[in-house]
């Protein structure tokens, strides 16, 4: 739906992006992820049509950005970071305007403004100024705004930037009901945001692309190989070390700390990416050990975006 194709961004001296290139598929809620500076704003203006690129090219559903920019703002919903709101209004006279110039026939704004309302949760403050609602409410209405012409695709920028926590859990949640029947994009330096809203992760550091895939994905490829920590009861007369090493999917075997008092604990690693912990499982069974864990040895996401992006 969204192909970026070799996408270079120059201001004056500094190359904001180099050569990125991704697609993003009909369905998918992505996650645009990395550092402040990263890339990532410059790059979602570019597919909105708000910046134009130095180099490269951006199709929306088979349309060019450049050539054909009307119709692609007719497909895209796109929340800025700070959302561009007019404090003196109230949310219906905002939506009205925004629907207006969206081309929305006045006919039929209202039941479109009407179902907006109900779907971001404003419908209980139309009548309210944006100047008097919470940022949570505002962000709400910034949705709104976003969604009037009902666009297949969704691009927000930093959604939750300033929320408190509870209203963080409502913005990411009514972000994953949206994306049931939209494809989204959301730009953030925040973990948590994508790995609690998104099936797909797309990291850039240094207006490069530096890691793509399902959080499974990335931690397979950058989170240490294909190992396991298996922890066991004791067993006399037992070299369990021996065990694992016995197996034919196994290349190494080290003995590590224990979790818990009374066990052992063993790193087990495994050839390319193949999954052997059913090998492990019934290795234990054979030879009569308690098996109390078995698990991935791999770093957590968040180690992982602190390797890619602090190199």
């Amino acid at each position: 739906m969204i192909e970026v194709k070799d996408l270079t961004k120059d201001y004056g001296p500094i190359r904001a992006l180099h050569g990125v290139s991704f697609e993003v598929r009909e369905g998918e809620i992505v996650g645009f992820l990395g550092p402040n500076g990263a890339g990532k704003t410059t790059c979602m203006k570019i597919i909105t049509g708000f910046l134009s690129a130095t180099s490269g090219a951006v199709t929306v559903d088979g349309l060019d950005v450049v050539e054909q920019g009307a119709e692609v703002r007719r497909r895209i919903g796109y929340l800025p970071e700070n959302a561009p709101l007019y404090a003196d209004m109230t949310v219906r006279e905002y939506l009205t305007f925004i629907g207006a110039l969206r081309g929305i026939a006045a006919a039929d704004l209202p039941d479109r403004l009407s179902k907006v309302a109900q779907t971001v949760g404003v419908s209980d403050r139309l009548d309210q100024e944006i100047g008097t609602l919470s940022k949570g409410y505002r962000q709400r209405v910034g949705l709104a705004q976003a969604m009037i012409h009902d666009p297949p695709i969704l691009i927000l920028d930093e959604p939750t930037s300033g929320l408190d926590p509870n209203q963080i859990v409502e913005i990411r949640a009514l972000i994953r009901e949206l994306g049931r029947d939209r494809t989204v994009i959301l730009s953030t330096h925040n973990l948590p945001e994508v790995t609690a809203t998104c099936n797909r992760l797309i990291i850039i550091h240094r207006g490069r692309i530096a890691a793509d895939g399902t959080p499974d994905q990335i931690q397979a490829v950058h989170g240490g190989g294909n190992a396991y920590l298996v922890e066991v009861l004791p067993k006399p007369d037992l070299s369990i070390e021996q065990v694992f090493r016995s197996l034919q999917s196994v290349q190494a075997v080290s003995a590590v700390d224990a979790p818990a008092a009374g066990t052992l604990a063993f790193r087990v690693e495994g050839p390319g990416e193949a999954d052997i912990r059913a090998d492990l499982f019934y290795a234990c069974v054979r030879n009569g050990l308690t098996l109390v864990g078995l698990r991935r040895d791999r770093a957590d996401l968040e180690t992982i975006f602190q390797r890619i992006t602090l190199s």
